[in-house]
């Protein structure tokens, strides 16, 4: 169908089309997730499905329509540069509406949650194409809609102690991960968020939270001397991230119980990674 087709659907307020069959409309819509077409992707097809899921119309369908977004992430995962990582990265999207939507009112057994959990964890420390804002095409950001898609997973209550702890894991990984190029458009700070919802599970105890916080402020003064690669690309998002983390949890919403005590290991990190602006002046 062509774009006004789906411009009339969204001046109808987005109600369900009557002329065609919901598995039509819905295998359309999951194609348009991957258009290099801005307005069919952003501002339609994703829209569309993120309101139909809130709205309860997939609420008998949402394992089937879960698992046709878990698959959406298997697109041509490995390539850099090409037309599919937006296939995969609005699929993550959506699939964490999904979640949310059970998060709600329980529609998806639990073992289900948790397979979309371990697709998105996969996903998100094997995607190689970290491209945010494309000229001509919009917003690939797999990472900050990874990001997103985490977060809304770690409010899941099928998620325990292990699980959640996992999902640290995934974050600091990625953070850690080899980047021929820093993030710069908001990932730091989308990871940062997703790990505030970690946190305020308060599941996961203090001798985990420490020392993972640690291993990301070893990363981040790490300052090795190679000539041929550049120093900042080995704790760059870390030391964004131990900054993101420190503002959402100094100044953020809804803040952990043990906020006080996660505020005092953030801030020895940085002082540790930031000795040199942190210093008393001579």
């Amino acid at each position: 169908m062509s774009g006004a087709y789906w411009r009339q659907v969204h001046a109808d307020g987005l109600a369900v089309p009557t002329d065609r069959p919901l598995d039509d409309l819905t295998a359309e819509l999951t194609a348009m997730l991957g258009a290099t077409d801005p307005e069919l992707r952003d501002a339609m097809a994703y829209p569309t499905l993120a309101t139909w899921v809130d709205r309860g119309v997939y609420d008998d369908l949402l394992p089937g329509l879960g698992d046709g977004m878990a698959a959406g992430l298997r697109t041509g995962i490995g390539e850099d540069g090409t037309d599919s990582v937006f296939r995969r990265s609005f699929s993550a999207l959506v699939l964490g509406e999904c979640i949310a939507r059970d998060n709600e009112r329980p529609l998806v057994p639990g073992g289900k949650v948790l397979e979309w959990g371990d697709h998105l964890a996969t996903w998100l420390l094997r995607e190689r194409d970290l491209r945010a804002f494309v000229p001509g095409k919009g917003w690939a950001h797999a990472i900050a809609h990874g990001a997103d898609a985490l977060g809304t997973l770690a409010q899941s209550p099928h998620l325990g102690k292990a699980e959640l702890t996992v999902l640290l894991d995934v974050i600091g990984d990625r953070l850690l991960a080899t980047v021929p190029a820093l993030f710069t458009h908001g990932e730091p700070d989308r990871l940062a968020a997703a790990t505030l919802h970690v946190l305020r599970r308060g599941t996961v105890p203090a001798s985990v939270v420490e020392p993972w916080i640690n291993r990301l402020a070893a990363a981040a003064s790490a300052r090795p001397l190679d000539p041929d690669r550049d120093p900042f690309l080995i704790g760059g998002n870390a030391q964004a991230f131990l900054r993101a983390l420190h503002l959402q949890l100094a100044l953020g919403p809804r803040p952990p119980s043990d906020r006080a005590d996660l505020l005092l290991v953030v801030v020895d990190a940085l002082r540790l990674t930031n000795a040199q602006y942190l210093a008393a002046p001579r």
